[in-house]
């Protein structure tokens, strides 16, 4: 019974090995679109929404008609300031970037998550539209009641937070290095009594 299921597995992984290696080797774009935003309170008390989109083309052939739409943004808690929900390049080829962005100003308070945005793109091979996700917003609490920050302890922290870190790894490792363990102790004792 053990013999052919483990026939069957090693054809599955054969089979899967194949046809991986040939969308591995074929001419094709492969998108990853990295979706961003940064809050920026104003001395007004309004909130704005930086969005920001870097698009890469790590496949190894050129996209085409590369549309980006974000329609994410409902009109009623977000009012565009700045650029465009949506882009269209002509190309982007191989082990390429681009990127967009653009700014909204926020209307109402409370928690925003925010969905992937669409990329479609076309290439040569295929007629169908293809389509790519962007990474998904993190929730964003919108117009929040922020407590002040300890601003001397942030400079602290990026002054000397790299100098601690190394600092206490060295000494973890010198304790390490220099403690004896505990096993090669009982080794030795044990050897002692026998004699």
């Amino acid at each position: 019974m053990a013999i052919p299921s483990a026939k069957l597995l090693i054809s599955a992984v054969a089979v899967f090995m194949l046809v991986s290696a040939s969308f591995a080797t074929s001419e094709m774009p492969f998108m990853v679109v990295h979706k961003k935003a940064t809050l920026n309170r104003l001395k007004s008390g309004a909130e704005r929404v930086l969005v920001s989109f870097d698009i890469y083309n790590q496949g190894s052939a050129a996209a085409y008609d590369v549309t980006l739409t974000d329609n994410t943004w409902d009109k009623k808690t977000f009012e565009v300031v700045n650029g465009n929900t949506s882009r269209t390049w002509e190309r982007l080829d191989a082990g390429g970037i681009l990127s967009h962005s653009f700014e909204l100003e926020a209307r109402v308070k409370g928690r925003f998550h925010g969905a992937p945005a669409l990329v479609t793109f076309r290439i040569p091979t295929k007629a169908a539209l293809q389509q790519a996700y962007s990474t998904p917003l993190l929730p964003l609490d919108i117009l929040a009641d922020v407590p002040p920050t300890d601003l001397l302890a942030l400079r602290m922290l990026a002054k000397y937070g790299s100098l601690v870190s190394v600092i206490s790894m060295v000494v973890l490792f010198v304790h390490l290095v220099a403690t004896p363990s505990s096993k090669s102790n009982a080794a030795k004792g044990s050897s002692k009594k026998k004699r």
